[in-house]
């Protein structure tokens, strides 16, 4: 018996370990590929408007078949240089080898087992995380940004209603209500969309979540008139505001917010959905001050590279309220997300990386300022690392759909008044000028 079973491990093991090296390889073989198989965009097209839930308003716009580092290719064959990384998510790029051999390798192995058991790809992902910020002592694995933030809000919940016991109070009398920020975002779920600013996201599914006031962002005084003692149980807020128009918290900011958290025993959560894993030449937004370390952080966008997952990051204190069954998901920390996590995360926190995310993001404000100087709707240039924005006093649609036509992708942000640039974190410099240049070009033609 124990010859057969041990033959049988030995052939299981054997096939896995082939499946995963002849997967890598295809993958590669696959990203390499040049020119992408023939597809009919205009069927797509078709399909998709008969067929998806309108809520992307894609018309009839480019169907992307194929990428490669920062540049895209379409249906037609006409290249693209991608300065939205997916709305800040394809860190690595577009069909990375490393990712594409970390994906296949465990989907020969082991894709999904639901979080019933035990899986080696998730627990090491946890360790790095946990090891990546001195607040953090524990995670929740989930898959998306709006998830991490519904996360967050529960833990706080259960956190006040804890700490009301305590103190000898009823579970009625604890903390319930939450802050967030003007021009904030944090999801599209009903609990995340109570934070979200945005009027439009918002009145369609009125009534949300009740409980929830907006300070103005930066400004300590507007957050202490809402941060109530017995009142409040936590504090979203962002580092670096991404969709809200490229806003950077300065240390005085955040070391204030973190004061009256502690004041009002609330708790105090980052949203770095946008901002968190090297966007901005640090791994954590928060990182570019100091002494201004939350209890909770959020973050999914770039983590597995266009994989979704999310994760809330929490200080011990928070996970000592929660017991198995409070929260779940069925696919959450899923081996096969999280290999690729892995990944990821090893190559983006490496110095060596961070350091060049750093300096492109220099470069990039740098050549914008230049470029761009005597502009007469310019405003702005501003931003953190490789989440940058230039802000004008008209919209700047007309240049983002300039700038699409002549092959560079870009984003907008605010009040429609900013062009974002969230590239992918390995732009080279050449890439930065040449972006740059197209971006100065037609802004100087199309927003007269």
């Amino acid at each position: 018996m124990f010859t057969t079973t041990t033959t049988a491990t030995t052939e299981r093991v054997a096939l896995a370990t082939h499946g995963a090296r002849w997967g890598a390889r295809r993958a590669t073989r696959v990203a390499r590929m040049t020119p992408a198989r023939a597809i009919d965009g205009d069927q797509v097209r078709r399909d998709e408007n008969e067929c998806i839930l309108n809520t992307y308003g894609r018309g009839q716009g480019e169907v992307m078949v194929r990428g490669k580092g920062v540049l895209m290719w379409d249906s037609d064959g006409k290249e693209y240089i991608d300065f939205t990384a997916g709305i800040a998510v394809n860190c690595l790029g577009h069909a990375d080898e490393g990712v594409a051999k970390a994906l296949a390798q465990q989907a020969g192995l082991l894709s999904h087992t639901s979080n019933l058991f035990h899986t080696e790809p998730a627990s090491t992902l946890a360790r790095k995380l946990v090891n990546s910020a001195p607040f953090a002592e524990r995670v929740f694995f989930c898959n998306s940004g709006t998830e991490a933030n519904e996360a967050a809000l529960k833990f706080s919940r259960k956190y006040a209603k804890k700490q009301a016991e305590n103190a000898g109070l009823s579970v009625e009398e604890a903390a319930t209500q939450t802050v967030s920020f003007k021009n904030g975002f944090h999801g599209r779920t009903m609990g995340a969309l109570a934070l979200t600013w945005k009027e439009q996201y918002r009145t369609p599914f009125a009534p949300l979540v009740p409980g929830n006031s907006f300070a103005t962002y930066g400004d300590l005084e507007s957050a202490s008139k809402v941060i109530v003692k017995g009142k409040t149980c936590a504090v979203f807020v962002e580092p670096v505001q991404g969709e809200g128009g490229i806003y950077p918290a300065d240390a005085e900011f955040l070391r204030g917010l973190r004061k009256l958290c502690d004041d009002a025993g609330a708790l105090l959560v980052y949203d770095e959905v946008q901002c968190g894993l090297g966007r901005t030449g640090k791994i954590w937004g928060h990182q570019l001050v100091t002494g201004a370390e939350p209890d909770m952080l959020s973050v999914a966008k770039p983590l597995a590279n266009g994989l979704p997952i999310g994760v809330v990051m929490m200080k011990q204190k928070v996970a000592d309220v929660m017991a198995p069954g409070d929260h779940g998901s069925t696919f959450a920390g899923g081996p096969l997300v999280c290999a690729v996590a892995n990944e990821v995360f090893d190559r983006v926190t490496a110095p060596a990386f961070l350091s060049n995310v750093e300096a492109r993001g220099a470069e990039l404000k740098t050549a914008l300022r230049e470029k761009l100087a005597g502009h007469p709707h310019l405003k702005d240039v501003r931003g953190s690392g490789l989440l940058v924005g230039v802000q004008f006093d008209v919209p700047a649609a007309p240049l983002v759909a300039a700038l699409r036509k002549d092959g560079l992708l870009t984003l907008t942000a605010g009040a429609g008044d900013v062009l974002r640039l969230v590239p992918p974190l390995i732009v080279t410099s050449a890439d930065v000028q040449k972006a740059s240049d197209m971006i100065a070009t037609r802004a100087f033609d199309v927003l007269k």
